[in-house]
């Protein structure tokens, strides 16, 4: 059984916030393409949910300077609310991406990468739940790996038929960037659970 001591416990709290900040990023990201319309408003909200990533993540890192005695590594601390920021930074990229480049069709595998980053967001709040409860934070982790492993093999199998099918080489470049922002996404999820993997073991 993992044990983790906890000092100040508000940092678990804290991180429940940004990890459910996180799931609506990612749940705003999964609209977005399951209705592809009035997208401006759409990718505003994505922003909107990434700009409160950003004020928890500073808030985190402040209360970090201002605490003698953590529940765990100040580093992973550190790592731990940057690596969560990491994941909606992408997913406002993403956003970005569709208003820049003016993608008016995007290929259904990027719904797809979208609705495996709400999975993973989902897993990810599950597992920092359980840090301050002594829970299976590695089996969620496990899982949170699986479904970027997932995301990638949709990922390569979308870039592969477009390069296949699109003959316009504008778009094409258009395209591949945002399945690869989408994925990166993913990729920032599993750097999530590695930090929490590390915590787990330092605490076992």
């Amino acid at each position: 059984m993992v044990r983790l001591i906890p000092k100040d416990t508000s940092f678990f709290a804290m991180f429940s916030g940004m990890s459910n900040n996180l799931i609506a990023g990612a749940r705003a990201m999964v609209d977005l393409f399951s209705d592809y319309r009035d997208l401006e408003m759409k990718v505003q909200e994505i922003r909107r949910i990434e700009h409160v990533g950003d004020e928890m993540t500073h808030a985190i890192l402040r209360k970090l300077n201002q605490t003698f005695i953590t529940p765990f590594d100040r580093e992973d601390i550190h790592k731990l609310a940057s690596s969560l920021d990491d994941v909606l930074d992408c997913l406002n990229a993403a956003g970005a991406r569709i208003i820049m480049y003016r993608i008016t069709a995007p290929p259904p595998e990027a719904a797809e990468i979208a609705r495996l980053t709400l999975a993973q967001t989902q897993e990810l709040e599950k597992a920092v739940s359980l840090l301050q409860k002594n829970g299976d934070v590695l089996g969620h982790c496990v899982e949170i790996n699986r479904l970027e492993n997932e995301a990638d093999l949709v990922s390569r199998a979308a870039i592969a038929r477009l390069f296949d099918q699109e003959k316009d080489p504008i778009n094409l470049i258009k395209t591949k960037e945002l399945i690869e922002i989408l994925e990166t996404a993913t990729d920032r999820a599993e750097d999530v659970a590695d930090v929490l993997e590390t915590v787990v073991l330092k605490n076992a």
